[in-house]
């Protein structure tokens, strides 16, 4: 959508700000939502702090559901825009609450009474912070249905720890107890949970605003020298680290006694995700590749299947698994180049490298007291790792660009494994990043990439004949007014979150739910209006009728009046 209709369809008096997509090399990308942009329960924990009346001195209160003031059954830490009663019911947990508060105090010696008890959530896990009537904390988490695979995920998540904590000397807090299995008869909670000792320390994201600038700078280099740790480390395959005696899947690579390397665990190849449907650990970067497209295929829906509310770009079940099956002989030759194959080396590394999962010292905030949050984290090719940027590492709102620049010194000389893949051209890597979601995105959105690479694949060094061939003119004409399109779309995401404030998949503080949903039935009414009553739209504006805008409207339609 040009800035120039976006002006028109938002008054003056509501445009709060609004910005472009990002661009770079004159692509623009998918929007990939941060799990920094939801809440993250499992990373509030410091900024919650002991207080209120204690409860009746006993081993637990009774009916505890109700005793600490909150539903630990339901979400209520917002509203979505668009799918809420999916998303809210996706998050759902149904557990014994009494039997995790017995379990708190059965794995906290020394406590016999939780003094009080805060509920908070994130996008993939429900968090409980206890505290004890010895001056103690303890944390409890209960993922989400869409946080991952049943048992996997829980059980990926406590071996990564353990064997970080074996390997390595990153500051992670002790796990007291864990259940994979929700339905095992040794399991009262009836969920899967990880009880857990509280960080010592406070979030980074708390400190970070009263740190002075060679503080912040010296935290930084403190990072990364801990995370050098795990850039040290070597795997022989990609895919999620578990016990060695973990029972639930064969096929596995052994590292030692103790660990092996199993399936991925990832969302992005299981039947986790809102609103999503599948129709669905490798070793080497030719299976990750077709890991990805074996996960795009899973995602299409029967070749009869019709959505009318898709927009025209997005290409039927046909058309995305042609250019998902070009697109496997594509990344395997293109894996076999030996840039790709340094950049895909096996890497471990935490998913989500934010101020907010990361504890320092009070006192000395340059010393690293903690990183939590290691829920998803897989070994994968090293540039999957490469295009995340921690939000202390951005330039701050005045143009200075020294946290940005200490992130990129430090990550070059202490993670290089890590650093190498943003020298290369991207255009040898994007093809790689959005194949297993085109359903998601649109077969427009891959088909760009591989375009791309194809038109410029002497000039990037790549030995032979480029396996896929480029459209015809025709097509490529066609494929142009898609994609501009599909740049609309992104771009209309993007402002329209930061016009309403909300996350990119719409969430919605629940105080500010009635008044974000008000603005959001103004704007749509005012950009439907202005998109089929103003005759001024420039003739290459993608957008251009009610319809085209319904399809590429990021959040559900609200009822008009």
């Amino acid at each position: 959508m040009s800035r120039g209709l976006w002006a028109t369809l938002v008054p003056s008096h509501k445009r709060v700000c609004t910005r472009v997509m990002t661009r770079s090399n004159n692509h623009i990308h998918p929007f990939l939502p941060s799990a920094a942009q939801l809440p993250n329960a499992y990373t509030m924990i410091s900024t919650s702090a002991s207080g209120g009346s204690p409860f009746p001195q006993n081993r637990f209160p009774v009916d505890s559901d109700k005793a600490f003031g909150f539903d630990p059954h339901s979400y209520s830490s917002g509203r979505w825009l668009r799918q809420d009663k999916l998303q809210r019911a996706a998050r759902h947990i149904e557990f014994n609450f009494d039997a995790l508060c017995q379990r708190v105090l059965d794995v906290s010696p020394g406590a016999d009474t939780i003094t009080d008890c805060k509920k908070l959530e994130g996008g993939f896990n429900r968090v409980f912070l206890f505290m004890l009537n010895d001056a103690r904390r303890a944390v409890a988490r209960l993922p989400f249905a869409l946080a991952g695979p049943a048992k996997l995920t829980t059980s990926s998540e406590v071996a990564t720890i353990n064997y970080l904590q074996c390997k390595t000397s990153l500051p992670i807090p002790r796990i007291l107890d864990w259940s994979n299995d929700a339905t095992s008869a040794n399991n009262t909670v009836g969920s899967e949970y990880i009880i857990m000792e509280h960080a010592p320390g406070v979030s980074l994201h708390q400190k970070w605003p009263e740190m002075a600038g060679d503080q912040r700078v010296k935290c930084i280099d403190a990072i990364y020298r801990k995370m050098k740790e795990i850039d040290d480390l070597r795997f022989p395959a990609f895919g999620s680290l578990y016990f060695a005696n973990h029972p639930h899947f064969g096929g596995v690579h052994p590292l030692d006694n103790e660990f092996c390397i199993g399936p991925h665990c990832g969302t992005r190849y299981w039947d986790c995700n809102v609103g999503e449907q599948r129709h669905y650990h490798r070793r080497s970067i030719g299976e990750f590749c077709d890991g990805l497209i074996d996960a795009g295929l899973s995602r299409l829906p029967p070749v009869d299947y019709t959505n009318d509310n898709k927009p025209f770009y997005h290409g039927s079940t046909r058309i995305h698994r042609s250019l998902l099956e070009s697109a496997r002989a594509m990344l395997k030759q293109m894996s076999a180049d030996h840039r790709i194959a340094e950049a895909a080396v096996p890497l471990l590394f935490h998913p989500d490298l934010h101020k907010r999962n990361i504890f320092v010292s009070d006192d000395d905030p340059t010393t690293i007291t903690g990183i939590i949050d290691w829920q998803a984290t897989s070994i994968e090719p090293a540039f999957w790792y490469s295009d995340e940027r921690p939000d202390f590492a951005v330039s701050t709102d005045t143009g200075d660009t020294v946290y940005a620049e200490a992130f990129e010194l430090s990550s070059r000389f202490l993670t290089p494994i890590l650093s190498g893949p943003r020298l290369m051209d991207e255009t040898l890597l994007r093809p790689f990043r959005y194949s297993y979601r085109t359903w998601k995105d649109g077969a427009v959105a891959l088909r760009h990439d591989m375009i791309e690479a194809a038109r410029h694949w002497k000039e990037l060094g790549l030995p032979g004949q480029c396996l896929y061939t480029l459209p015809t003119p025709n097509e490529l004409a066609e494929h142009e007014k898609e994609y501009k399109l599909f740049e609309a779309a992104q771009v209309l995401r993007r402002d329209l979150s930061t016009l309403l404030n909300t996350a990119s998949d719409g969430w919605v503080p629940p105080e500010e739910w009635e008044a974000t949903e008000l603005a959001h039935r103004e704007v749509f009414t005012g950009m439907l209006e202005a998109v089929t009553t103003n005759q001024e739209l420039d003739e290459d504006e993608p957008v251009k009728d009610g319809e085209t805008l319904r399809s590429t409207w990021p959040f559900d339609i609200p009822a008009l009046e």
